[in-house]
């Protein structure tokens, strides 16, 4: 049995990383923050570093969020951000990590998989998006 799927974006990344690393912008009202993120389907949130959330928001002010990882916890505060990369924006809950070492950006299921449908060509790194539509 044969499945197809079309896309309306395509985004190239480099393969010889060790993950897929994407450009992104977060923006509340008028702020805006340009940042790479990982593309990550086995996070159950969009997770940014705190400097990330200078976009206007008060990281403490957001509805607290034990995270779970193989190697521990740590606290996020979610709050509602508009997400843009290639021609798509969204509005998506991310949260922004409490702890200041946390230097990553993540994007992962709930805010982000869950809003497009996704193709992955690692060999050639290239990431094939559309917006989900029911």
């Amino acid at each position: 049995m044969s499945h197809q799927l079309s896309f309306t974006e395509l985004i190239e990344y480099d393969p010889g990383q060790p993950s897929i690393t994407i450009p992104i912008t977060l923006s509340v009202s008028h702020t805006r923050v340009n940042c790479d993120a990982k593309v990550d389907t086995g996070s159950s949130n969009c997770i940014f570093a705190r400097s990330v959330g200078r976009i206007g928001t008060r990281y403490r002010d957001g509805l607290r969020l034990l995270v779970g990882t193989v190697t521990g916890t740590f606290v996020a505060y979610l709050h509602e951000v508009n997400l843009s990369l290639a021609s798509f924006e969204f509005s998506s809950l991310v949260g922004f990590a409490e702890d200041k070492e946390f230097q990553r950006n993540v994007l992962g299921r709930r805010g982000f998989v869950e809003q497009i449908v996704l193709g992955l060509v690692d060999y050639e790194g290239k990431l094939y998006l559309s917006r989900y539509v029911e």
